[in-house]
């Protein structure tokens, strides 16, 4: 009796009074989630609730009803997008949209913007809400603005009384965003990057400010500039928010405004200009202007150089023309050189007996190209070779300690670091003495990398998820670390058909830790213990694991900028205590081409695996042999490949085996990875 009146008081609550009839397909996923709330089962009542939004997208009080659960289990994030949506749905419901105000003003992520969409909801409800709302708000309202208001004069204060500074800039900048001064948000934004443009995560934040103040050429010239050159991380924010398309040429140069001293972006537009002058897209005397600024704010390459001759000489103006393409005849490699004797007709130069180590280009500005395109190894091949040419480069070497450091070679990292702080540049040594003082094997790293596998096999025809969340402690000196492991191996069918079933995972969450040797020649040693949790029931057991995983990989790379073929091989040996304590050994390895598709990179390739085991099963003992490809699907994070093949195979023991001893699957899968 109990329990059907809390049900009919919650189910009344939600526009249903006791009694009615099921007002659509959401009432059964709704009241099961009412009784699991009541049950204090949160995750059930979260995923039938979620269940019940999707049936019924248009009624709020399902969202606000998951929104105060969610709040129950602790995940205030989801809340907030649960409370935000029902907000949306009703804008008369003053009590959620003062849950969903408090949940953004604590965001962490884009605070400053957050706070001031926060700081907007609490103004709307103390003017429009009924009377305790308002009281809220109005309280909620000034506790938020009046600190924000004294913050901005204190900083306009400031900056009167004193020479402008980077940081009294920035924290007037964010305290205007917040209190939805955006003008002057995005002037001290400005104010800030120009003081100290080595900071370019202020032009992420400068960006932000131009979207909400509905400034779309704004936020692309800040992005553009934040993208090209400076913090890879920063680069890599920018390039996520920019258009897929390529940048417009006035979209260069807002962006050159914004930033004048970006030597990578002025480049960038000068090859742009010649390309279109080319195409009859744009003038020469344009691309000359862009070219002539490259060389007036940047150590000219011969390169550059040659180039601009040649556009002069295209012109019909040789005396500009001829004492630049003289000096790339007298002073250039000798394959630029030869390019400009091919434009002037004249004979070639015999080639040397030992090939140049100064390639055509620049270098550098190849270099920067390929950071910025993410090639991290063409990257660091390309500034070994300017830092060769140029010893006492420091900004070279702080170049090429990220770029190791990007590639998890953080010994090598260390060391031009250490060379970079030693700079006379202030800035130059204070990013490397930063940068070496968080890699020092004095102070380890900690890492973390998620993985996420989500496949289909036509074989089983199941749809498996494999995951898993590792965080490693690297130790000084030591050849091996510890970590804690956070794994997800599960199915929808949970097991075969046939005359016998088989499961087809653990269907269960894995927590362990365990120790792991450091990579050796491509090999690594692994081994954990921990605990693993079935989904399906509950049921808990010990889980034992490890083995030896080893990797080789030769030629072109998916993600790079170069085809060609490529070969990889992998082997892992992996002991498993919850399968019998069997051995599963591994070995698989694909041979293919590398090739462009449009915008992004592809492989095809010919699989060949072989699976075998120590408690011989027959599921576990096969070799299979088809084709497969990998792409990259455009705009998505570039760790993000699709991977696709078919396969026939043979089952090496077909003793328990309820299937034919030869089999045809078609898989299909989506990898992810990212490492902190």
């Amino acid at each position: 009796m109990r329990t059907s009146l809390i049900l009919a008081l919650l189910l009344a609550a939600s526009g249903h009074a006791p009694g009615d009839e099921p007002a659509g397909p959401e009432y059964a996923p709704l009241a099961k989630a009412f009784t699991a709330l009541q049950l204090r089962n949160y995750d059930e009542a979260i995923v039938l609730f979620r269940e019940a939004a999707a049936l019924a997208p248009k009624r709020p009080d399902i969202r606000k009803n998951l929104g105060y659960t969610l709040l129950k289990t602790g995940d205030s994030e989801a809340a907030r997008e649960a409370f935000g949506d029902a907000m949306r749905l009703d804008r008369a419901d003053f009590h959620v949209a003062l849950e969903y105000a408090f949940l953004v003003f604590e965001a962490k992520d884009d605070a400053p913007a957050r706070k001031a969409e926060a700081r907007r909801i609490f103004a709307n409800i103390r003017d429009t809400g009924d009377a305790e709302s308002r009281a809220t708000a109005d309280a909620a309202f000034q506790g938020i603005d009046e600190p924000l208001r004294a913050g901005i004069e204190r900083w306009k204060k400031a900056l009167a009384a004193s020479a402008p500074s980077f940081s009294a800039h920035y924290e007037l900048a964010q305290l205007a965003e917040q209190r939805d001064e955006l003008e002057l948000a995005a002037a001290n934004y400005r104010s800030a990057f120009r003081l100290l443009p080595e900071r370019k995560s202020a032009l992420l934040e400068l960006a932000r400010v131009e979207r909400t103040r509905s400034n779309p050429e704004g936020m692309i010239a800040a992005l553009i500039a934040a993208s090209r050159g400076g913090e890879p991380r920063t680069a890599e924010l920018a390039r996520e928010q920019l258009p897929a398309r390529y940048p417009y040429v006035y979209e260069f140069r807002q962006a050159l405004e914004l930033d004048p001293t970006n030597e990578v972006l002025r480049r960038e537009l000068a090859y742009l200009l010649v390309q279109m002058s080319e195409n009859g897209q744009a003038s020469r005397q344009d691309a000359e202007k862009v070219f002539s600024a490259v060389l007036a704010a940047s150590t000219p390459n011969y390169g550059d150089i040659a180039q601009l001759g040649l556009l002069y000489l295209g012109d019909q103006r040789p005396d500009l023309a001829m004492p630049l393409l003289n000096r790339v005849l007298n002073e250039g490699d000798e394959a630029t050189a030869n390019h400009v004797r091919a434009a002037l007709q004249l004979p070639a130069a015999r080639a040397q007996s030992e090939p140049t180590s100064v390639p055509a280009v620049d270098p550098r500005m190849l270099a920067e190209r390929s950071y910025q395109a993410g090639y991290m190894k063409d990257a660091l091949r390309y500034f070994s070779q300017a830092q060769e040419a140029n010893p006492a480069d420091a900004s070279l070497a702080l170049r090429l300690g990220w770029t190791n450091n990007m590639l998890h070679d953080d010994e090598a990292a260390l060391r031009w670091f250490a060379i970079a702080r030693q700079s006379d540049d202030p800035a130059i040594a204070a990013e490397a003495s930063r940068a070496w003082k968080n890699l020092s094997p004095e102070q380890p790293g900690i890492r973390t990398t998620v993985w996420l596998y989500p496949l289909y096999s036509s074989r089983w025809g199941d749809l498996f998820g494999y995951g898993q969340i590792k965080t490693e402690f690297p130790l000084k000196s030591i050849p091996f670390h510890p970590y804690g492991s956070l794994r997800l191996a599960g199915d929808i069918r949970r097991t075969t058909t046939g005359l016998l079933t088989q499961s087809l995972s653990e269907n269960a969450l894995i927590a362990g830790v365990g120790i792991a040797g450091n990579p050796w020649r491509g090999a690594t040693a692994w081994f954990e213990a921990g605990v693993a949790v079935t989904y399906l029931t509950a049921r808990h057991w010990s889980d034992y694991r490890g083995g030896i995983s080893w990797a080789r990989t030769l030629g072109t790379q998916p993600g790079g900028d170069r085809r060609g073929w490529f070969f990889e091989a992998t082997a892992d040996s992996v002991f498993i205590s919850h399968f019998g304590n069997d051995v599963i050994n591994y070995a698989q390895s694909r041979a293919g081409f590398t090739l462009p598709v449009g915008t992004t990179q592809a492989q095809l390739f010919w699989n060949q695996n072989i699976t075998f085991d120590t408690r011989q099963q027959y599921w576990a003992e096969f070799a299979e042999a088809g084709p497969g490809f990998r792409v990259h699907p455009p705009g998505l994070p570039p760790s993000v490949w699709l991977n696709a093949g078919v396969l026939r195979g043979v089952y090496l023991r077909n003793e328990g085996n309820p299937r034919r001893p030869n089999f045809n699957d078609f898989r299909i899968g989506l990898w992810y990875a990212v490492t902190k």
